[in-house]
C-alpha cells in the first residue's frame, strides 16, 4: 500500500522514531509510510478488529491509513504518531458504529411494517432524502429564509430583522425557494 504522488527515496533507518518517519513521510518519502505500516499493522489491525466485523476491520484498517497518507501534512511532530494514528482509527469506527445502527434501525422499521406500508415507507424516506438533497441546494439567501419560516416558524418581519432586508424580498425568496424545492424553476430565475 503505497500512497501516490510519493517518490522513491532514500531508506530512512529503521531506528527513527514514528515521529520522524511522518516528517519524512510529510516530505515525500514512501519508505518513511512502508515502515510506519510495518510497525503498527498487526496492532492497528487487532484493536479495529475488537471493534467491527473481520470485514469491517480490513475496510477500517485501510480507511485509517488512508486517511493518515492524506492528512500527513496536518501532523504535528511534537504530538505522538500513535496516539494521532488511534485517533483517526478510533473517529472511524465511531462512524462505523453509528452508520450501521442508523441502517440497523431503518431496517428493522421497514421489516416491522406489512409489505404495503414497507414500500410506503421507503418511498417516505427516500423522499425526505430528496427534499434534504434539495434544500442543500438552495442559495443560501433562499435556504435561511425557508428554514426560518418553516422550521422556525417565524413570520415575515421577524425574518426580514434576522436576514436584514425588507419583508418584500423576504416573501420573494420564499416564494423562489419552494418554487425552487418544487422543481418548477430554472437556475436563472433563482436571483433574489
Amino acid at each position: 500500500m503505497r500512497p501516490t504522488g510519493m517518490r522513491k527515496p532514500i531508506r530512512p533507518s529503521t531506528t527513527e522514531s514514528d515521529e520522524s518517519l511522518m516528517v519524512l513521510m510529510q516530505r515525500g518519502e514512501a519508505t518513511a509510510f512502508e515502515l510506519l505500516l510495518q510497525r503498527y499493522r498487526q496492532r492497528l489491525f487487532g484493536f479495529l478488529s475488537r471493534r467491527a466485523s473481520p470485514q469491517r476491520a480490513e475496510d477500517l484498517f485501510q480507511e485509517t491509513w488512508l486517511r493518515v497518507v492524506r492528512a500527513r501534512e496536518s501532523f504535528d511532530p511534537a504530538r505522538r504518531f500513535s496516539t494521532w494514528l488511534f485517533q483517526i482509527a478510533n473517529n472511524l469506527c465511531r462512524d462505523s458504529a453509528r452508520r450501521s445502527a442508523l441502517e440497523a434501525r431503518e431496517q428493522a422499521q421497514l421489516q416491522s411494517l406489512p409489505a404495503a406500508e414497507a414500500r410506503a415507507g421507503a418511498a417516505t424516506l427516500d423522499a425526505k432524502l430528496d427534499a434534504q438533497q434539495r434544500l442543500a441546494g438552495l442559495p443560501e439567501r433562499l435556504r435561511e429564509v425557508l428554514v426560518l419560516r418553516y422550521f422556525e416558524d417565524l413570520g415575515e418581519r421577524e425574518i426580514a430583522e434576522i436576514v436584514g432586508v425588507p419583508p418584500g424580498t423576504v416573501k420573494s425568496r420564499l416564494h423562489a425557494a419552494v418554487r425552487a424545492l418544487r422543481g418548477e424553476t430554472e437556475e436563472h430565475d433563482v436571483i433574489y
